[in-house]
């Protein structure tokens, strides 16, 4: 999916237009803190909602998801029972919330219902992921949970200052990518970030031969990482037409401002 797709009909003379205009979408998981401690306490609430992040919108609609589950300790756990609906500029999105027990990290991770998008005639699948730490203990970051495509980070996905780079290996079926196509989106929900031009929304990089990517986060704030892949069998749209799938692998990361005493 490229970050802006413009198709122009023009009439007669150039006097009228019209532009249609396809946008990166990403699935927000969206932890209330991504370190859990004596002092943030023990309870961890989710925003999971289908949106454009670096423009704050619009919200699109989002189904109920397929799985929403935890990855801890090698262990995991259904927390479908733990979503609970509400609205976002009028469309469906979910909430959710889940008490850190015990030491180590924690990959949250939803598989959405594949979502149809017209402008680009394709079923979209979104694979997403976030790490959150419990109490100190550093282990399990690197686990993938496993999913038809997934960024497996190869930097601690927490406690990252502004400007530190994060790295990634994307996979497909457990395979690193090469080439594969990049999506970064900053999530501008609360930060009013001005967007100069439209190149600026999305960032765009690949991964290199072995499916590794690098990227330098310039701003405190969450970072979405999609890495997206062409499926390998067609799927039915709503009217029930074969069309390609688009599959992507999502991780969120958060990094903050170094600040003086």
């Amino acid at each position: 999916m490229k970050n802006k797709l413009f198709v122009y009909v023009v009439f007669a003379l150039g006097i009228n237009s019209v532009a249609v205009e396809s946008e990166a979408h990403f699935l927000e998981l969206i932890p209330s803190t991504d370190i859990v401690d004596v002092a943030s306490g023990k309870k961890v609430s989710f925003d999971v909602e289908f949106s454009h992040p670096m423009e704050n919108g619009p919200a699109m609609e989002l189904d109920k998801p397929a799985r929403f589950f935890v990855l801890h300790d090698g262990e995991q756990t259904d927390l479908m029972q733990t979503l609970s609906m509400r609205k976002v500029a009028g469309k469906s999105a979910y909430k959710a919330e889940y008490s850190v027990k015990k030491p180590g990290d924690y990959i949250f991770a939803v598989e959405p219902t594949p979502y149809w998008e017209p402008a680009e005639q394709k079923m979209i699948i979104h694979y997403t992921k976030v790490v959150v730490n419990g109490f100190g203990e550093e282990s399990g970051w690197d686990e993938p949970v496993r999913f038809p495509v997934e960024i497996d980070p190869l930097v601690r996905p927490y406690g990252l200052w502004t400007g530190n780079v994060f790295r990634g290996v994307v996979k497909h079926n457990g395979r690193p990518v090469p080439f594969a196509e990049i999506e970064i989106e900053y999530l501008n929900r609360d930060e009013n970030v001005e967007i100069p031009a439209d190149p600026f929304i999305t960032q765009v990089i690949m991964s290199d031969i072995n499916g590794v990517f690098t990227y330098a986060m310039p701003r405190a704030g969450w970072w979405g990482f999609a890495a997206l892949v062409e499926g390998e069998t067609l799927m039915e749209n709503p009217q029930g037409k074969k069309v390609d799938v688009e599959l992507g692998g999502l991780i969120w990361v958060k990094c903050v401002d170094m600040e003086s005493k």
